[in-house]
């Protein structure tokens, strides 16, 4: 019995006519069919997140060290997750006119979602220290920064290699990122005992302890990014 397909295309190349599946775009791409552009679009924008995501960590790392203009920096952390937000506005944008992309439309949207959270996660830290008038550094702050600045790093190589379509060596930066992520449950546990055996103000307490929580679920984002990317992995090897 014959199934029709309205989405096979006949292209020519040097061995004749061949069928072509849209929801395969590498086949295009191998057969010379103008598809760069929206490739392009995806992947580029991929690329800026990344990019973003690590200059915000970064820039959050530097900050808790000086906090003797707490104002400027929340309002900076505030600059780079709008920056963030308006990649996920281009990337949505495109996937609502684009028929084919370069990989699951589905596994866009979860990657674009979970960078983006970390950016959010990262920015709403750096808004407490204005919110609660915080000036004093804190070394568990210091080394959940740390790790959150090597997550970055890793979850940037992981993108780059996406959109190289070197999916196979991205795994190597998913473990990391999991190894990551279980050394902040760690020192959440670590920083929390502490805060509660050396803090005597309730109200300081409150304070800290909340951002410890909040710096760790944004390594939790960090390995959500790690899970979209096994995911396209295993979908596409």
């Amino acid at each position: 019995m014959d199934v029709y397909n309205p989405l096979t295309i006949m292209v020519y190349t040097k061995e004749g006519f061949e069928q072509a599946i849209p929801q395969d775009p590498y086949f295009l791409v191998d057969k010379g069919i103008s598809m760069f552009k929206k490739k392009d679009i995806f992947f580029k924008t991929l690329e800026e997140m990344a990019d973003t995501l690590v200059e915000a960590i970064e820039y959050f790392a530097s900050g808790v060290s000086d906090l003797s203009d707490v104002s400027a920096f929340a309002k900076r952390m505030k600059e780079l997750e709008s920056e963030c937000d308006q990649y996920t506005h281009t990337i949505l944008k495109e996937l609502n006119k684009t028929f084919i992309t370069p990989i699951e439309r589905e596994d866009i949207m979860e990657l674009i979602t979970s960078l983006d959270d970390v950016v959010d996660g990262i920015e709403a830290c750096a808004s407490r220290f204005e919110m609660y008038h915080l000036r004093e550094k804190d070394e568990y702050i210091t080394l959940f920064a740390e790790i959150l600045v090597r997550c970055g790093h890793q979850v940037k190589s992981a993108i780059y290699l996406l959109t190289q379509k070197k999916l196979l060596p991205m795994r190597e930066h998913c473990i990391s990122i999991n190894e990551l992520e279980n050394q902040a449950d760690d020192l959440l546990r670590v920083g929390v005992t502490s805060l509660f055996a050396n803090v005597k103000d309730p109200i300081e307490l409150i304070k800290r302890k909340e951002i410890y929580e909040r710096l760790e679920q944004t390594s939790d984002y960090c390995e959500d990014v790690a899970n979209v990317l096994e995911s396209i992995i295993m979908r596409n090897s």
